[in-house]
């Protein structure tokens, strides 16, 4: 699986940012995805992910009741709509899937994407 991830820029606080992820493979719909996110000096921390049909979600306390993660298994995508901003959300985010969710909380996924660089100003 190929994983690219887009949608990263710069905004202000309060502000909010939508995260795609597009996978390169027939049967990624068979695939849990998730987003983590890393801040330079810190370790990888997870964000959310989400099952293969899309009809289960776990989020980390850091981005509950503020980001939401979807799919859209025709498109092969996979989204993290990201609300009221702070700055401390400020870091490299990436994407993952894995055939089990295990794989996504466990941070040892199958397949990690490329990062797309997300910047809250405060």
């Amino acid at each position: 699986v190929q994983l690219q991830a887009f949608g990263g820029g710069l905004v202000q606080a309060g502000g909010s940012l939508r995260l795609s992820c597009i996978a390169s493979l027939d049967y990624f719909s068979t695939y849990t995805a998730g987003w983590f996110r890393r801040t330079p000096g810190k370790e990888r921390e997870f964000v959310a992910a989400i099952t293969y049909r899309g009809d289960d979600t776990n989020c980390a306390d850091t981005a509950k009741d503020r980001f939401t993660i979807s799919r859209d298994n025709a498109k092969n995508a996979v989204y993290l709509q990201m609300n009221s901003l702070k700055p401390e959300d400020t870091a490299l985010y990436y994407c993952a899937a894995d055939r089990i969710m295990s794989g996504i909380l466990e941070g040892n996924p199958e397949e990690w994407g490329q990062g797309t660089q997300v910047t809250v100003s405060s």
